[in-house]
């Protein structure tokens, strides 16, 4: 199957606006290459196909009073037509992309190696042809304008069941869209629902308006469309339709909007911010005087602005802190000084901040827990390297857990006699090793580890996932380090009573 990245793609719908001439299209398409190359973003034209003697009833073949019927008669285009229209789109470096309105043109778009396949709004509950699209088995994008949540799901399920690689377009199907329709918090709703199916936006409002695009965008909106066109002093262009001049505009919105959100993951400060909000904080100061080699406790500091250059901050102080050499009162107390190893009671804490903060990410919620258990096999200190933090959800005759591993940590090898379970990814990825032979694993997937089978496991970015088994016994780990192996059990295991 053809994979396609739909991230940062910018699709510009020819649609009818070539009137049913080839050299106006060519005009339009070339018009369109350069202000894509001029921006620096990645592009596509989309074209519309209809097999117009069967997709039109006969008996309205000649009506003048049914909407679009003579519209999309005058502006017939043959199969060679065609094939000029997209040689000069990939001259110019863009990706094909059509519009099929009938099972027919699938067939077309296959003959005409396009790269992409875009379903129409309207023919997105059109389910004879959604199968069709189905069976080409080609990157597919599919607007979602006007349909109820029912048959979005089914129009999912149906590329869903042929593991098709595919794309949703939140889109409004009002030409134009005023700005009060828009909906835009539907993306939202998408990126939710249909995770991880690429979310993007298929707009009509305005030509002029630069601003939706950028809130699009900000939304999580990762590739975008509109109609375009070029007016001549014999065609004219319609209000929903872009020329190139406005193409350029929307575009530098579209990077106003990527300048202005940044990085999805969280950044670290810059400079001239860290120097800001270091001349509001409060440093660490002496209240009496502290002797070199002592511990520092609460009673022997205060804290007060300004922080001083090399002082310890108020944020990082923690009570058991070696004094590096002698203070005096109202000494700032200084960072070489104040480096100190984190208790056990700390580390756990540190770690279970960590693994709260990925259930959040995930938004899954264990309610009130009642157990907890990091499992350390080289030692707490070593915990982010080797182990895993399980949740115990229920123990009878079945089994679940709920398994949380950090960015780059691993679980080394073991095996269980009694215990059959399988792994279910909820979040992330990892790669499981059983006897020998590996297999990543990703969300959704499924893994299952028989009794006797080696193991082990390890994630590169952070996993969750549920461990669904048959009951489980504390006396049924066996390692293959010998080292783990002679661990008692109680010296590899750390027990938390809730999230306390």
């Amino acid at each position: 199957m053809k994979q396609f990245n739909f991230s940062g793609l910018f699709i510009l719908d020819l649609a009818n606006n070539h009137q049913g001439d080839v050299e106006h299209g060519i005009n339009i398409i070339r018009a369109m290459g350069a202000a894509l190359k001029e921006q620096g973003v990645r592009g596509g034209i989309k074209f519309q196909f209809r097999q117009l003697d069967s997709f039109i009833h006969p008996e309205y073949q000649g009506k003048k009073d049914i909407p679009h019927v003579q519209r999309f008669l005058s502006t017939r285009l043959e199969k060679n037509d065609y094939q000029r229209l997209i040689s000069v789109v990939r001259e110019e470096g863009l990706v094909p992309i059509c519009t099929p309105f009938d099972e027919e043109s699938v067939d077309l778009i296959e003959e005409l190696d396009i790269d992409v396949i875009k379903v129409a709004s309207c023919s997105a509950s059109d389910t004879p042809l959604l199968e069709r699209v189905a069976m080409a088995r080609m990157p597919t994008v599919a607007s979602t304008g006007g349909l109820d949540t029912e048959q979005i799901d089914r129009m999912v399920d149906i590329f869903s069941r042929e593991n098709l690689n595919f794309a949703l377009h939140h889109c409004v199907s009002i030409y134009p869209t005023p700005l009060s329709n828009l909906q835009l918090n539907q993306i939202d709703n998408l990126k939710s629902r249909y995770d991880p199916v690429p979310i993007g936006w298929s707009t009509h409002e305005d030509p002029d308006d630069t601003t939706t695009v950028q809130l699009a965008y900000s939304k999580g909106a990762s590739f975008f469309e509109r109609h375009v066109g070029v007016e001549t002093e014999k065609y004219s262009l319609n209000r929903y339709s872009s020329n190139p001049a406005q193409i350029k505009k929307w575009i530098q919105g579209y990077h106003r909007a990527v300048e202005s959100c940044g990085s999805p993951e969280r950044p670290p400060a810059t400079l001239v911010e860290r120097e800001a909000l270091r001349s509001l904080m409060r440093g660490v100061y002496a209240r009496q005087s502290i002797k070199q080699g002592g511990k520092i406790s609460r009673s022997d500091v205060f804290f007060a602005m300004p922080a001083v250059e090399s002082n310890f901050l108020s944020g990082n102080w923690q009570s058991g802190l070696v004094a590096d050499r002698d203070y005096q009162i109202n000494d700032p107390i200084s960072v070489p000084g104040s480096a100190h190893e984190l208790t056990e009671e700390e580390l756990v804490r540190s770690i279970l901040l960590q693994i709260k903060g990925m259930l959040r990410h995930a938004r899954i919620s264990c309610g009130d827990t009642k157990n907890i258990e990091l499992s350390h096999h080289y030692g707490l200190k070593r915990f982010r390297e080797f182990g895993v933090a399980i949740i115990d959800i229920i123990n009878r005759s079945y089994c679940k857990k709920l398994l949380i591993q950090l960015p780059r940590q691993k679980h080394p090898y073991h095996y269980h006699k009694k215990k059959e379970e399988t792994f279910h990814v909820l979040q992330g990825s990892f790669e499981v090793t059983s006897d020998g032979f590996k297999e990543s694993l990703t969300t959704g997937d499924t893994y299952l580890v028989e009794p006797g089978k080696w193991h082990k496991f390890a994630t590169l970015n952070g996993v969750i996932f549920e461990e669904i088994s048959t009951t489980h016994y504390n006396d049924d780990s066996f390692y293959q380090d010998p080292y783990i192996a002679g661990l008692p059990r109680e010296e590899r295991k750390t027990v938390i009573s809730g999230w306390q």
